[in-house]
């Protein structure tokens, strides 16, 4: 409850009083506050809505920090940065694909951990190269970037991916895949999971 405090100047004797506390808001009500059908509000009530206010308060501030939060985040800088590549780049490292692969397959992480989610690679393997059935935990989502790559998925025609071509792999169906002679094949692939390769051999033994 908020309170002032003022002189109080007496008619008859002009002589100053002892300041005294002063409700600003019961000097709108002749001295006292009312309540809502006009009578005086006692101790309680005023209490009451001093609380009731003080809720609104905190109610108001929260719903202001809820809708300028987001505001705030797109605010703040990124925490990596943007990058790119290409096959050709000297910092790529490539590695051998895994061992029911022959030898020749390569492999270079453009981005993220391979055994996080969300990673990038460049698959790479000679022309004239067939690469056995297998299959990924995760879909695989890709673009050819050099060569045509023939690729069959179970229980659909063969596909061949030329330069530029769009591709996406569901999760744990398998398929197979054939580099056709010229230049070597390039393919960039986006994991959601970690990255493995199941050969289906595996399953038949």
């Amino acid at each position: 409850m908020l309170l002032f405090w003022v002189p109080v100047c007496s008619s008859s004797k002009n002589a100053t009083q002892p300041a005294r506390a002063v409700d600003p808001l019961a000097l709108r009500h002749g001295g006292r506050r009312t309540g809502s059908v006009g009578r005086p509000m006692n101790w309680i009530e005023v209490l009451i809505r001093e609380v009731q206010m003080s809720k609104l308060r905190q109610v108001i501030w929260s719903t202001v920090l809820i809708v300028a939060s987001p505001v705030t985040l797109a605010e703040d800088p990124a925490s990596e940065p943007a990058l790119s590549s290409t096959i050709g780049d000297a910092r790529l490292n490539w590695d051998p694909c895994p061992a029911f692969i022959p030898q020749g397959c390569e492999i270079a992480v453009l981005h993220g951990d391979p055994a996080k989610a969300n990673a990038d690679i460049f698959f790479r393997v000679p022309a004239d190269f067939t690469i056995p059935r297998h299959w990924h935990t995760s879909a695989e989502r890709m673009v050819l970037v050099s060569g045509e790559l023939q690729v069959t998925y179970d229980g659909q025609e063969a596909t061949t991916l030329k330069p530029g071509t769009y591709a996406y792999g569901p999760a744990k169906l398998p398929h197979s895949a054939y580099c056709l002679k010229g230049p070597a094949c390039v393919l960039f692939i986006a994991f959601e999971a970690p990255i493995d390769a199941v050969p289906i051999e595996k399953l038949i033994e």
